[in-house]
């Protein structure tokens, strides 16, 4: 009934292995791949006739995280899976982006990718199965694409690349010193398509090392999915592009001169207006049949390709008049706004971004409910791209794959900053509104975001800033590398090179690229450009800093201490009696964990400074000899009971009021009274005993023994 294909292979310390001909055999591609005990299923389907007026290429990818792989009920109140994960959503932008630029040119008939995580062996992570189990997939489907391509983790500890560390290896890397990155390459038997990374100021030849060493250990996967493909590959798609060289011809004969003009306009409206003016001017040059065209728009974005990417190959100068390398203008302000805790303006030519940051405590952290466990984050980063950032209307809903892509690239970028719980217990979140947009603005939100921490009071261990770089590489094998990209050129570029970082080192690489890859040399000269022009940057953003890092007056104030962790439960109280006791007493939060980590939170510094003594007086050891200020709380015929540590309560025996005789303890004694005694020590059943006669009352100093004799 099945004919099913098996391959297999040692990769690491696990077998990869991709199966197909089993399951969802009506999928143009099926295959399923497990690495240990991580499987993954990817389906793939495509039309086969492209929609009429389709001038995009419409792929889709979803990947899923099914619960029952890992053995867990989704949380929630309807129990299933619904909307993606922040985890899901990246997974398939990172399928997406290396797959998308391999499709043939020309093809624009609709294509969906599907991945379901079918087991999670909590080791391996999923999303690397599953990207190549999609390109095996699509290799073996017939669709007109030309991979394979395979993916890879990197970890970096004590010099030596890993590859494919553990999930638990990746997990909270700044809580792990030794460990200083998070790696991921994708990339075809010749060239690396996709990095996305977090890192640990790793220096540019760290980081090109690491993506070589990436490059290198897919090679044995690509052959992999060739040997499955040979064996079940399907008859090829018969796809031939559409020829429209005469229609690009006509294009440019009636209106290269206005487009040239038009992208000489420095200022982007300006020359969004021209371009649009010029487009009208060739169509009305154009007959009827050419207007028709489905092919219209690209021949239209062939012409301004050349236009742009030739202009800069060969001149050096860029449409808005910079050199390849150079910045544009930057402007940075930091406390904006009065009531926020952090606020930044960072403004670098036509990209703006108002960065706020809040400070949090305990209780605002988020809670992650992940496939691998459920854990908690005290360090948000949300991005926010408003419609009018770009000059347009459109339709405002919740943020898309696109707004939480650039918030996580600027979040991997900013946390290797950050200071440890232990020493700043706050929770940070800071969002990120772009109010202008020409060119990175996820990189305008790292700078933004940066000095936003440092205006709340972070004590950031250096400031971070970012820079996006672009690449036109022609056919003849002439490029120019571009630093600081507008949106055009990212548009009608070949690549999207993100790097953000310190002056000691790179936080954050992201690479796209548009054509079949590109080499390690032009990778290098890359990274050495954005490290100039990173460099360029800190320096405008340090104008900034200078009255920054003073702590805001409505941001609240958090004070840690240890307590012993078989004091938690009396800390807590039956039922939580005594710390709902502290909160309603002091007025201020109070949070503790399992370790016995206590953190007290309050704008007001007495109340933190009751909750403290109130906590204290609960879990600390009065001390044998020292001197107590306490208060009668009963009179017996004996002695008297007084309170003098916290709770806790203790007999000063009639002996020990005074040095005479008593008839009875109320002589001199009454209860409410407030008295200084000594704790002498405890008796053989642990009782306390104290002593009045000892202690200078008025004074509350110890009596000396010469002293008390004469």
């Amino acid at each position: 009934m099945f004919n099913v294909t098996t391959k297999s292979m040692q990769w690491g310390e696990e077998t990869l292995t991709l199966e197909t001909g089993k399951v969802a055999r009506q999928a143009d591609g099926s295959v399923i791949a497990t690495l240990g005990e991580t499987s993954v299923m990817a389906n793939v389907t495509f039309a086969r006739q492209q929609k009429p007026g389709q001038d995009f290429f419409p792929l889709t990818v979803h990947y899923q995280e099914k619960y029952y792989a890992a053995g867990k009920v989704p949380g929630g109140f309807f129990k299933r899976e619904a909307r993606p994960t922040e985890k899901e959503t990246l997974t398939a932008r990172l399928i997406d982006r290396p797959i998308r630029p391999l499709f043939v040119p020309g093809f624009k008939n609709e294509v969906l990718v599907m991945c379901t995580v079918l087991s999670h062996d909590l080791v391996n992570d999923p999303d690397m199965v599953a990207m190549i189990a999609a390109s095996a997939a699509l290799t073996i489907s017939g669709a007109p694409f030309r991979g394979p391509i395979a993916a890879c983790r990197v970890g970096y500890e004590d010099g030596d690349y890993i590859l494919n560390p553990t999930v638990d290896d990746m997990q909270d890397l700044r809580l792990k010193p030794e460990q200083r990155l998070d790696l991921v390459v994708a990339g075809t038997k010749e060239a690396v398509m996709m990095v996305e990374s977090e890192a640990y100021e790793l220096s540019e030849e760290e980081m090109l090392g690491a993506v070589k060493f990436a490059h290198e250990q897919i090679q044995p996967v690509i052959d992999l999915i060739i040997d499955l493909a040979e064996d079940t590959a399907k008859e090829p798609f018969d796809f031939q592009p559409v020829d429209y060289s005469d229609l690009s011809a006509a294009v440019k004969a009636a209106g290269e001169k206005e487009m040239r003009a038009a992208f000489a306009i420095a200022d982007k409206q300006e020359r969004t207006t021209a371009v649009a003016a010029a487009r009208e001017t060739i169509k009305a040059a154009l007959t009827d049949e050419q207007k028709e065209d489905a092919n219209l728009g690209s021949a239209m974005k062939g012409l301004e390709a050349s236009i742009l990417r030739g202009d800069v190959v060969k001149t050096g100068t860029r449409i808005d008049g910079r050199k390849t390398d150079e910045i544009r203008d930057i402007v940075s302000e930091t406390g904006i706004l009065s009531r926020t805790h952090g606020s930044a303006l960072f403004t670098r030519g036509e990209t703006q971004g108002l960065v706020v940051t809040t400070l949090g405590t305990g209780d605002d952290e988020q809670f992650i409910d992940a496939l691998h466990g459920n854990f908690k984050s005290n360090f948000l980063l949300h991005y926010n791209f408003p419609p009018y950032s770009v000059g347009e209307v459109g339709r405002v809903s919740g943020p898309g794959r696109r707004e939480i892509g650039h918030g996580k690239l600027a979040w991997r970028a900013l946390q290797a900053v950050l200071p440890a719980s232990t020493d700043f217990p706050y929770t940070i979140r800071v969002v990120s509104e772009i109010t202008e947009s020409n060119g990175s603005s996820s990189m305008a939100s790292v700078c933004g975001g940066s000095l936003s921490m440092m205006d709340a009071g972070v004590p950031l261990k250096a400031p971070v800033a970012g820079v996006a770089m672009g690449l036109i590489l022609e056919e003849d094998g002439s490029y120019a590398i571009l630093s600081d990209i507008l949106g055009d050129e990212d548009h009608l570029g070949d690549m999207d090179f993100k790097v953000a970082g310190t002056e000691a080192g790179i936080t954050s690489l992201q690479m796209d690229i548009k054509i079949a890859g590109i080499t390690p040399e032009i990778m290098e000269k890359a990274l050495a450009q954005a490290k100039a022009g990173r460099v360029h940057i800190l320096g405008e953003m340090n104008k900034a800093l200078s009255g920054a890092g003073e702590f805001s007056v409505h941001a609240p104030r958090i004070e840690t201490m240890q307590v012993p962790t078989d004091k938690i439960r009396e800390v807590i109280g039956s039922g939580g009696k005594v710390i709902r006791e502290i909160v309603e007493v002091s007025g201020a939060k109070v949070d503790i964990n399992d370790e016995g980590i206590i953190k007290i939170a309050s704008p007001n510094g007495d109340s933190i400074k009751k909750a403290y003594d109130m906590i204290w007086s609960i879990v600390a050891e009065p001390e044998e000899g020292a001197v107590y200020t306490g208060t009668v709380v009963k009179i017996v015929d004996f002695g008297a009971f007084v309170n003098f540590f916290g709770k806790r309560d203790g007999l000063v025996h009639v002996s020990q009021i005074e040095n005479r005789r008593l008839n009875h303890p109320s002589d001199v004694l009454k209860e409410g009274q407030e008295v200084k005694v000594k704790l002498l020590g405890f008796d053989d059943r642990g009782k306390v005993r104290l002593s009045m006669k000892v202690v200078d009352q008025e004074t509350g100093e110890e009596i000396k023994k010469e002293e008390a004799e004469g």
